[in-house]
């Protein structure tokens, strides 16, 4: 019985590290570029949009749908890089421990 709750008052300190990291990660901004840094888009680690920075280059009428293409490639790339970092640091927190298909933490 003595591991049980050894091992109930890991989980519970797992559980803790990993509300912290969550909450450390959505402050996180990532920025995402397209067309060599000429379309930047920032995200939070939770996704939201923070801002788009387009070089004035870019904008012509006729163009729009290159634009926008570049604007969705730039979010894909700041999206990329959020769950990167969410990947590594869910690996430093639980040691590598691969959890069973759709287990995740916290429970």
């Amino acid at each position: 019985m003595k591991n049980l709750g050894n091992l109930m008052k890991q989980a519970q300190q797992m559980q803790a590290r990993m509300t912290e990291m969550q909450q450390k990660l959505a402050e996180t901004e990532f920025t995402g570029n397209a067309a060599g840094g000429m379309v930047t888009v920032t995200l939070t680690g939770k996704g939201d949009l923070r801002g788009v920075k387009i070089d004035p280059s870019l904008i012509v009428p006729d163009d729009a749908e290159i634009l926008e293409d570049l604007i969705v490639a730039a979010h894909n790339d700041a999206k990329a890089k959020a769950e990167q970092e969410t990947a590594e640091q869910m690996k430093a927190l639980t040691g590598g421990l691969k959890l069973p298909p759709g287990m995740s933490l916290p429970f």
